[in-house]
């Protein structure tokens, strides 16, 4: 069974939480039968289904969509510098609260990233977590048992940034 996952996707100069977006994207990609116009009209539907998009901001959407299942479809590196953020727990109130606090911060300081929230026991033994919620930001591990105060996650998020700017030249 396909579990959906939140996913950021930057959208215009925003970056938008989508719900479902790695599953729909699966599916998109797996599709090798339909023309590309209907695979991506698929991928549009499946997104405004579960999520809520702004009149008027719909081109925006299937733009960034677009791209980003062409980006995955040819095996391409992302190229606007995004974390990877995972957020490990079983779904309780903090490991929620901790993917709010997340995506607020990356909105108030523009920050694009994907983040995936691991629920599965399995996968968060994978990463061996002895405690939730856990916070991981470009595979480093920077909390784990507890909520982290806003100030602290703002300063993992522009550290991570600029690592990466620095990784990058």
């Amino acid at each position: 069974m396909d579990t959906p996952i939140q996913r950021s996707l930057r959208v215009g100069r925003a970056v938008i939480g989508l719900l479902g977006l790695d599953v729909a994207l699966g599916h998109a990609l797996a599709d090798q039968v339909s023309p590309r116009q209907e695979i991506l009209d698929r991928l549009y539907r499946q997104i405004a289904r579960q999520n809520y998009i702004p009149a008027g901001r719909e081109e925006l959407y299937r733009r960034a969509l677009e791209q980003e299942y062409d980006r995955l479809k040819h095996g391409k590196p992302r190229r606007d510098g995004a974390l990877q953020i995972r957020i490990l727990g079983p779904g309780c109130v903090s490991c929620n609260r901790l993917g709010e606090m997340v995506l607020e911060v990356m909105s108030e300081l523009d920050i694009p990233a994907d983040i995936l929230q691991i629920q599965d026991p399995d996968e968060i033994g994978r990463f061996g977590m002895p405690r939730t919620p856990a916070l991981v930001i470009n595979d480093r591990l920077l909390s784990a048992g507890k909520l982290p105060p806003k100030a602290k996650l703002e300063e993992w998020l522009r550290d991570a940034i600029d690592r990466q700017n620095l990784s990058d030249r």
